[in-house]
């Protein structure tokens, strides 16, 4: 299967993970600890079958066969995406205050999706630092930015928008499942802590965290 079909098809299922984010908000309504143990073993069956993948010739093929073609080349011999995303769910809900770990893990789901099918489709400007375009780090932007819009202060979606694009664009060996939520969840932490209207009050969410 030619490589930009394959990666098209993968970022129009990797998408669907937004029902993490969707459902911790707007059925377990913030609640973290029940939220927590229900992605804990999500990722624990993940990291299993990952595991027995990777050691399995038999399951390996089996796999390969109905997942295979979700699966980057590194991910062949190393844990898939949904592993790391997963697993960076569990860092935002333990971690984040609700809104926050909300946007951070649709911010994922949207912008590292709108990055690629637009990258893929209209890419022409590549950065020289990493192997993305300008094109899909501005279809990263826009869509972060327009969606935190509807839920958040818009100097917080502002910039938490623009630390997801910036983690989209990292070339680190960091997985990007990881990165983006947890880069654009640390800084809208940070902002929302530096506004003057909420200095008085900006305790409320680290105590939030502890809840």
């Amino acid at each position: 299967m030619e490589k930009k079909t394959k990666e098209l098809m993968r970022k129009s299922i990797h998408i669907s993970s937004i029902l993490i984010p969707f459902l911790y908000r707007y059925i377990m309504k913030y609640d973290k600890q029940n939220s927590l143990l229900i992605l804990f073993i999500l990722a624990a069956i993940s990291i299993t079958i990952e595991y027995v993948r990777l050691e399995n010739r038999s399951f390996r093929k089996l796999f390969y066969t109905i997942f295979g073609v979700m699966l980057r080349r590194h991910e062949l011999y190393n844990f898939s995406g949904a592993s790391f995303l997963l697993t960076s769910s569990i860092f935002c809900v333990a971690f984040f205050p609700g809104d926050i770990a909300f946007l951070s893990m649709c911010f994922l789901s949207i912008g590292d999706t709108f990055a690629a099918l637009v990258g893929i489709s209209f890419g022409k400007r590549k950065f020289t630092f990493a192997k993305k375009s300008l094109e899909g780090a501005i279809a990263c932007f826009v869509s972060t930015f327009v969606f935190a819009l509807f839920y958040i202060n818009p100097v917080i979606a502002f910039f938490g928008a623009l630390g997801a694009t910036f983690a989209e664009l990292l070339n680190i060996p960091v997985d990007d499942n990881v990165r983006i939520p947890v880069i654009s969840g640390l800084i809208m932490i940070l902002v929302y802590i530096m506004l003057p209207e909420n200095t008085e009050y900006s305790g409320n969410i680290i105590r939030s965290i502890f809840k």
